[in-house]
């Protein structure tokens, strides 16, 4: 089992004849994984890497029964683009470009929640489910099917611990990333839930970063799990009021320092990892 998104799901790609659109269904469905359709306001009849092009995201629910959705569309669409999605039936909804603005994540995740659907993202990465479906910009090559989940807000963290969990045997369930804005349509502790309640995944690790406060909310979820939780922050050097690579990655103060939320995630039970070595390690003591 997985969570979030299986080899049955089915995929539309929002914005499916752009450039990124295009070049990213076709790595997509490489991979396996199931892309049913894909939207174009205007292009609807025509045809991407085989796949039909529909005007209207009802269109893909109705006639192919999809229910995931990849956005590749300038920020200022996205919006409106993922209220359509999630109105229209569909209940994972990938949100890849970066810098949404704040008012409009805020929209989106309300819409979602209204309608029983989840959001990943802006900025985000995607996720995989390795030998099942790869949604967003994941490279496939550090992957493959195991029992540990990752959740992190950063792609290059995800991509380096999975690297990790695949070289020492231990494989991934489902890999999530949460995105790198300033405002999210899924938490930490959210996925963490998903985790905690699949069968197939033993343990967790937890990837944050400097800035917001995200990490922090998960305490909660983290004091009462029962699957081990490792946790790594990125940004332990990172100077104060400067930007590290992500919007919301900007440390004010002594709040939403690395160090900070490493040791209230701790205080919570989490276990931290300074290396990425140490994460197999932390897992095999806890017998995973």
């Amino acid at each position: 089992m997985a969570i979030l998104v299986t080899r049955n799901s089915r995929v539309i790609i929002q914005g499916i004849t752009g450039g990124a659109g295009s070049s990213h269904t076709k790595r997509m469905l490489d991979y396996g994984t199931q892309i049913v359709a894909g939207t174009s306001p205007g292009k609807g009849g025509q045809e991407v890497h085989g796949l039909p092009v529909y005007d209207t995201v009802r269109e893909c629910v109705e006639l192919q029964g999809a229910d995931t959705s990849v956005i590749f569309l300038p920020a200022q669409f996205v919006m409106e683009a993922g209220i359509e999605a999630v109105r229209a039936g569909i209940k994972l909804v990938v949100v890849v470009p970066e810098h949404i603005p704040i008012s409009d994540m805020l929209r989106l995740r309300e819409e979602a929640q209204k309608y029983g659907a989840r959001i990943l993202g802006g900025n985000t990465a995607g996720v995989i489910s390795p030998g099942q479906a790869n949604l967003g910009i994941i490279p496939d090559v550090a992957f493959k099917s195991g029992r540990v989940g990752t959740v992190s807000r950063s792609g290059s963290l995800t991509y380096y611990i999975a690297d990790t969990l695949t070289l020492e045997d231990f494989g991934e369930t489902t890999c999530v990333g949460l995105g790198g804005d300033p405002v999210l349509g899924s938490t930490f502790a959210e996925i963490l839930q998903l985790f905690e309640e699949d069968t197939d995944t033993k343990g967790v690790v937890m990837a944050g970063e400097i800035g917001g406060v995200y990490e922090e909310m998960a305490t909660e979820t983290i004091s009462k799990m029962t699957k081990p939780v490792v946790v790594m922050i990125g940004g332990v050097f990172a100077p104060p009021g400067k930007r590290m690579g992500h919007a919301g990655a900007i440390v004010e103060g002594a709040m939403g320092t690395a160090q900070a939320k490493l040791d209230v995630l701790a205080g919570a039970g989490a276990l931290p990892a300074k290396t990425f070595k140490d994460i197999p390690r932390i897992l095999n003591e806890q017998g995973v």
